[in-house]
């Protein structure tokens, strides 16, 4: 029994022993480690002392300090935290340890209210869980200003919420404040696009919003802005409000005994409520259609030619003059100058912002580096257009190769053919259009060595065909033929068809083309229930990018041939018949043109014709974007 008594109490001892000695090495191992695990901290600072006070009157002080109880920092100050009316030289923002500072970098105004909106500048030390909405106000005077104006703001281009943006006011209602005059109060829009301008004083305003590139408050030509049509007049009112006093109770439920939680009206009670207006204002926000014209950039990724880059899009051709192949050496003699197209063709864009030069002087083409004088219209710092004279250098960099590699890269340049490229595929579409794309523009054509047929089994049937050049430079050849669906063809371009300017032609090109079914295919028809002429019903993909787009009719517009995918409708009215949607601007006074999404999705199917009806006017216009599109496409003109 002593023997059985020892060894019970070796074993408790043997245990406690383990028991510690695994104590000992879990704390050893986590040594220096804090508590692991947890939920996050989604707790906001809380405000714990202000000095002065929120609210001070006669405010004199050149320095405010807000304390917080935990440990905080603060995120992008620059952005989040704003001060109203604005200063130029903003004050000096910090956060040590629980605490903000905020010093004052130049003399407050008397009489004036000031407010201060940290945004979503303050945060937890540890998590980043941000305070948002916190502002603090005082007045250098004997009141604080108390109305309060309110609204959104959204992409006039996609109707999409912005965020981030600076929304102010201006006392003086002249157009030239906006250009001038540093804002008489501003904030900036939250996560929704939803503003609110605080402690705005008794009068008349005008309401915009700008994104402030230049951080100076003013409007330079080239910001996105927005602005109010009418004026604005803040003011506020009394309401008596109706709230309910509710009375709980706890019980026990006899046949469960479990317990029961009851809520009963207690009683009804009123009380005055201040409601500050306006509260619903909307603003559109664009971007005028005014780009800063300047050049680029050149770049000669071949030797044969170089290409001018221009920002946008230009009224009229630069006037380039370059040295005589023969005379390079010649840099500081004028009369080596002359007339750039003597020894070039030009290639040009649209819209003239994209020119590419071939050469067509083998000297010149020779030359690594071809130095010309460029005279342009360009923007000065008003975006007017001003003659500019540019010295450019378009250098072309030989690719770095061995000896063999060179050999073989020369011998193929010198057997080089023409490579004709075409977009037509074993499945084309049927409302394509076979294209030809020549590499550089074409000299001669020989239209005879083009071929059609229609493959019926076996048997090859001729079909007609006609040829036609996209552009002067022939770099693009439409071929136009009555293709049916389902049926397939052959497409044979013979040899030497196609010559370009420096005398390459095309080797023989054979391509079999199969037209899809009437069943791979869908329609979609879209009635106003509101006719406007004026309007135009865009197709969006579910990138919220436009797909087709057709003018309306009262009978309704129908979308052909389209592959079965996903769908969104919107349309906008088109008030300066142009064909395509106009943004705002400001010199003129001119909103951008409205925009109304069809609230649902289309779903569409293979071999379905789908009729949706569209009453823009059933949801207001700012709802009317479905979900699954806001944010996925910033940029929709």
């Amino acid at each position: 029994m002593p023997h059985k008594l020892q060894n019970s109490r070796m074993n408790r001892y043997a245990c406690i022993l383990a028991l510690f000695a695994s104590l000992l090495m879990t704390s050893c191992a986590n040594l220096g480690q804090g508590p692991q695990g947890g939920p996050r901290d989604s707790i906001p600072p809380k405000v714990v002392k202000e000095s002065p006070l929120n609210g001070t009157l006669h405010f004199a002080a050149k320095r405010i300090e807000v304390q917080f109880d935990e440990y905080i920092q603060l995120d992008d100050i620059q952005k989040n935290v704003l001060i109203s009316p604005p200063q130029q030289n903003p004050p000096e923002v910090k956060a040590i340890g629980k605490s903000v500072s905020l010093a004052f970098n130049e003399p407050l105004q008397d009489s004036t209210t000031y407010t201060i909106d940290f945004g979503a500048a303050i945060c937890d030390y540890n998590e980043k869980t941000p305070l948002e909405g916190y502002v603090y106000s005082f007045s250098t005077g004997d009141v604080i200003d108390s109305l309060v104006i309110s609204g959104h703001l959204y992409d006039a281009a996609t109707l999409d919420p912005l965020s981030g943006i600076m929304v102010g006011i201006h006392r003086n209602l002249d157009d030239s404040a906006l250009n001038t005059l540093p804002f008489t109060r501003i904030t900036r829009t939250n996560s929704a696009g939803e503003f609110t301008i605080r402690n705005i004083h008794t009068g008349t305003y005008r309401l915009y919003a700008l994104n402030d590139i230049s951080r100076d408050y003013l409007y330079q030509v080239g910001e996105a802005l927005a602005f109010a049509d009418s004026l604005v007049y803040p003011f506020c009112q009394t309401e008596i409000h109706t709230d309910t006093i509710w009375r709980d109770t706890l019980g026990i439920d006899p046949l469960t005994n479990d317990t029961l939680f009851t809520r009963q009206v207690d009683s009804l009670y009123t009380h005055p409520v201040i409601l500050y207006y306006p509260d619903s204002l909307v603003l559109w926000y664009f971007e005028e259609d005014k780009q800063r014209q300047y050049f680029q950039r050149v770049y000669r990724e071949e030797q044969r030619a170089f290409t001018l880059i221009f920002s946008a899009p230009q009224d009229s051709l630069p006037m380039i003059r370059a040295l005589r192949p023969s005379e390079v050496d010649s840099l500081g003699n004028d009369s080596a100058w002359v007339n750039f197209m003597d020894y070039a063709l030009l290639q040009a864009s649209n819209h003239l912002d994209t020119l590419t030069y071939w050469l067509t002087d083998s000297l010149a083409i020779r030359m690594d580096s071809i130095h010309f004088e460029m005279q342009y219209m360009a923007s000065d710092s008003l975006y007017n257009l001003v003659p500019k004279t540019d010295t450019i250098l378009a250098v072309y960099r030989h690719p770095r190769m061995s000896d063999k590699a060179k050999e073989l890269y020369e011998r193929k340049k010198r057997e080089q053919k023409l490579e004709l490229k075409i977009n037509a595929s074993s499945m084309f579409e049927i409302y394509d259009t076979i294209r030809v794309q020549s590499p550089c523009p074409l000299d001669s054509i020989h239209k005879e060595k083009f071929h059609l047929w229609q493959k019926v089994d076996t048997t090859l049937l001729p079909i007609t065909m006609e040829i036609t050049e996209k552009d002067s430079m022939n770099m693009q050849l439409l071929l136009l033929a009555n293709l049916q669906p389902e049926m397939s063809y052959v497409l044979k371009i013979d040899s030497a068809a196609c010559h370009d300017i420096y005398g390459v032609c095309n080797d023989s090109i054979e391509l079999n083309i199969k037209l899809k079914s009437l069943n791979d295919y869908s329609s979609l028809t879209v009635k106003l229930v509101h006719f406007d002429s004026l309007a135009r019903i865009q197709l969006m993909d579910d990138k919220d990018k436009v797909v087709r787009e057709l003018p309306a009719s009262q009978e309704g517009v129908t979308f052909q041939y389209l592959t079965p995918t996903t769908f969104y409708v919107r349309m906008y009215i088109d008030y300066n018949g142009d064909g395509k949607w106009t943004t705002g601007d400001w010199l003129t006074k001119r909103q951008p043109e409205p925009i109304y999404y069809y609230p649902n999705k289309l779903k569409l199917r293979a071999n379905w014709d789908f009729e949706e009806t569209f009453d823009h006017l059933a949801v207001p216009q700012t709802q009317s974007k479905p979900q699954a599109l806001i944010g996925k496409n910033t940029k929709n003109k």
